[in-house]
């Protein structure tokens, strides 16, 4: 039997998404056409920091520092109208993040509020609704989702290493190693999540579902970029990295156990997996010789450190109620639902 060539899902750019709003249709024109933005300067000002309109802007301007996008050229990303607009837009994003996040704390009480799952499961939270009652539909609806992250996983932390030295440096690089396949290509946990994406009978081109994304998925995504370009906010991405590493291996326990009660198939589940004992693991490593080292060596990077953390929180915690709402009203939760898989999931 032959078997068909992979397909690598970075293969090729994905297309230019549609606007949403006169900030990104500002964005998306001038990448189509090679003018200066043309932005009202009170449109920066007045837009939802977290909405659609100027999450998908920022999305698109830091995908030009990534995959970029078909027919757009790169010298798009360094231009310096786009650069400023960016600069923008990320400050009105940042604030809003700085008021909203729970208070002052440093990177020790931050840590401590996502060390311990709670005694009792109480059922809320996504891996607990797609573990215990989610849907095949629902369980499609979250990979399609999250494969704007998973699709180039670890890729947004590795802007901080050259920003880090010493045992810190070492720690970091250690955790990304293993992230991107320890030198083996098939077992790159992007790649691992692109084959849970052939389980599940979606699309596993790099960014083929922006348009499908609504804006507290495209904060989830933004939020590593805007820390991992600004060496400033290096403190920041570690925190963001930490809790998500803290908070990565019960919570892959329970998608794991979703994934094999809904019938998802073997490398759906096998992503999962891998997240249990990789980042139980990983966990240990960004706590005690990322984030200890990187104090000592710079003290001042502690409450930045805490930020990172805490507004890690607070947008995986708008995304969770934002899909919990949907799915139990019995809607999708993508901004273009997803069509019905040609065939089940479990079967070849």
């Amino acid at each position: 039997m032959t078997t068909s060539p992979y397909l690598e899902s970075r293969g090729v750019s994905p297309v230019l998404p549609a606007s949403r709003g006169v900030l990104s249709c500002a964005v998306l024109s001038a990448l189509r056409n090679g003018n200066a933005p043309l932005v009202d300067p009170h449109a920066v000002s007045d837009a939802d920091p977290y909405g659609d309109d100027l999450q998908l802007a920022l999305y698109v301007l830091y995908e030009l520092h990534y995959q970029g996008f078909d027919g757009v050229g790169d010298d798009h990303e360094w231009d310096p109208d786009l650069l400023r607009l960016r600069g923008a837009l990320e400050h009105r994003f940042l604030t809003a993040l700085r008021t909203d996040v729970p208070g002052k704390a440093d990177a020790h009480d931050a840590l401590a509020t996502i060390l311990t799952e709670p005694a009792v499961d109480d059922g809320t939270g996504v891996s607990n609704f797609l573990r215990n009652e989610g849907l095949l539909w629902q369980v499609r609806e979250y990979a399609a989702l999250r494969s704007l992250y998973h699709l180039k996983e670890a890729d947004p932390h590795a802007w901080v290493i050259p920003r880090l030295h010493g045992r810190a440096k070492a720690a970091m690089v250690a955790v990304e190693y293993d992230e991107f396949g320890a030198g083996h290509v098939e077992d790159i946990h992007a790649r691992l999540f692109a084959d849970l994406m052939d389980d599940l009978r979606l699309d596993h081109a790099y960014g083929h579902y922006l348009d499908a994304a609504p804006a507290q998925v495209l904060c989830t995504v933004n939020v590593m970029s805007l820390f991992g370009l600004h060496r400033a906010l290096r403190g920041a991405l570690v925190g963001h990295f930490a809790a998500v590493e803290v908070t990565s291996s019960p919570g892959s326990r329970r998608l794991a156990e979703a994934m094999r009660r809904t019938g998802a198939g073997p490398a759906a589940a096998r992503f999962y997996d891998e997240h249990v004992e990789a980042d139980a693991v990983h966990e240990q490593v960004v706590r005690l010789e990322v984030i200890g080292p990187l104090l000592t060596a710079e003290p001042g990077l502690d409450s930045d450190v805490a930020f990172g953390i805490q507004a890690t929180g607070l947008l995986e915690d708008r995304l969770g109620a934002m899909l919990l709402a949907a799915w139990r009203d019995n809607r999708s939760a993508l901004r273009i639902p997803l069509a019905a898989p040609a065939q089940h999931p479990g079967s070849r």
